[in-house]
């Protein structure tokens, strides 16, 4: 509450500061606040900075990291006038979770949950609220298992939406601190179309920075970088322009367009990616990242025989628990391009590798797939697979949904948020105006 008035004679200060301190205090004694609470729970908070995700945003400024920053003057925000919505934290691994504050602003929840989950899949409710009015909500004394926290609004108190200043979640995370290799990677394919941040509906400068507002440990590209013909004088003018900014920290690969340069097959993009593209010297290579082994194939020429083989010893020599590839064609696709069997054989291989993850693009949409077999059979050990045409490039529909496939979205344009930790992956589909679009459940590495 903000109090404005004149200054009084100094008798009348001293008399309205005495019932100021006495209302405050009144209220202390009413309704306990964070001191109190704080006192009386020794465990530590344990949500501060961590990964959040939301089902929806008002807009870029209300992002659901704002509630779980230390920053009252920050805010998570959900979209206006709908119901469910809900915001979550990543407590960084397995936790017990004894006491949860929730600082609501003027759009706060009538009904909600708290909820918490080991995968980020399955929930299991530990606290409920009915008729809540706003403001300050503590809940303590909870035994709350998971990984994955989560308020979960049902009914909204206002016309408006959902939101929260902060989330402040305590409790002790099971063996200690979380992994140590946690990390980020940014992902899209499908990217510059020939236009620039001076046309509005130039998409390519706004995927661009999302991803750079993302700030990962670095960015992978699944081909066709640059529309139409990759000629090394389009990479300059408009790849270059947005995506370029962070090329150094850039892992790409070709798609199809990048084979129809004029100048020659992949001319432009190797005169432009250079020792990038090309760090082992093919247009195939491989790196490692934390307890992460990645693997970036040009689809082009899977049947190069050389590339093959080459496959099958980089994964003999692996060391790395987690493997991820990532190529332009997609063997598993609900898009025009639908799926390719050209991938099939480099599939096997992986599956035969336990491999973890494959990325794709090509079809110009977003699409996870469950743990499927090359043969496409859902399976708790198959590969999961992810579609991430959304860069920049026009938008292709929805046309055959094939089986296994978990969720598909066409038009948001948007980016793939990874993140990996020693033994797990999960993902996010942020819209370029920050929103979230779909999240992943929490894997577990083969």
């Amino acid at each position: 509450m903000r109090l404005t008035a004149s200054t009084p004679p100094r008798r009348t200060a001293v008399l309205a500061l005495t019932a100021v301190l006495l209302l405050i205090a009144a209220v202390l004694v009413a309704r306990p606040g964070r001191a109190d609470a704080a006192g009386a729970a020794a465990d530590p908070l344990i949500s501060r900075g961590r990964t959040a995700t939301a089902s929806s945003l008002e807009g870029s400024g209300f992002a659901a990291s704002n509630a779980f920053d230390g920053n009252t003057g920050t805010r998570w925000a959900s979209a206006e006038g709908q119901d469910p919505q809900w915001i979550s934290v990543d407590l960084g691994a397995l936790a017990t979770v004894s006491r949860v504050t929730l600082d609501w602003e003027v759009a706060h929840a009538r009904d909600y949950r708290i909820e918490m989950s080991a995968d980020g899949a399955a929930w299991t409710t530990i606290a409920t609220r009915t008729a809540g009015d706003g403001g300050t909500d503590e809940f303590t004394g909870l035994a709350g298992k998971g990984r994955h926290l989560r308020v979960l609004g049902t009914a909204r108190g206002t016309e408006y939406g959902y939101s929260l200043w902060e989330v402040d979640v305590y409790g002790t995370v099971d063996g200690g601190e979380p992994p140590t290799g946690a990390f980020t990677v940014v992902a899209a394919g499908d990217i510059a179309a020939q236009c620039t941040a001076s046309s509005s509906s130039c998409a390519h400068p706004k995927t661009a920075a999302r991803a750079q507002r993302i700030n990962p440990r670095f960015y992978l590209t699944m081909g066709d970088n640059q529309y139409d013909d990759a000629r090394l004088s389009d990479f300059r003018n408009y790849y270059d322009k947005t995506w370029g900014a962070f090329k150094s920290k850039t892992r790409p690969v070709p798609g199809n367009h990048e084979s129809y340069d004029p100048a020659g097959e992949f001319v432009g993009y190797k005169q432009y990616f250079g020792a990038i593209a090309y760090p082992q010297g093919k247009p195939y290579y491989s790196y490692d990242e934390g307890n992460w082994h990645f693997i970036a194939l040009d689809s082009n020429t899977f049947d190069d025989p050389s590339q093959i083989t080459w496959l099958r010893e980089d994964l003999a020599r692996n060391s790395k628990k987690c493997v991820a590839a990532y190529w332009h064609h997609p063997l598993f696709s609900s898009g025009g391009h639908g799926n390719d069997p050209v991938g099939k054989p480099v599939w096997d291989i992986l599956y035969g590798a336990k491999a973890d993850l494959v990325l794709g693009g090509h079809d110009h949409h977003y699409e996870r797939f469950a743990p499927q077999d090359p043969s496409g059979r859902a399976t708790a050990d198959g590969i999961v697979q992810i579609v991430g045409g959304m860069g920049g490039a026009e938008p292709y529909p929805i046309e055959e949904v094939q089986p296994n496939s978990q969720k598909r979205i066409s038009g948001p344009y948007g980016v793939l948020k990874l993140d990996l930790t020693d033994t797990t992956y999960r993902w996010s589909y942020v819209g370029t105006d920050g929103s979230v679009k779909d999240t992943s459940p929490t894997y577990t590495c083969h």
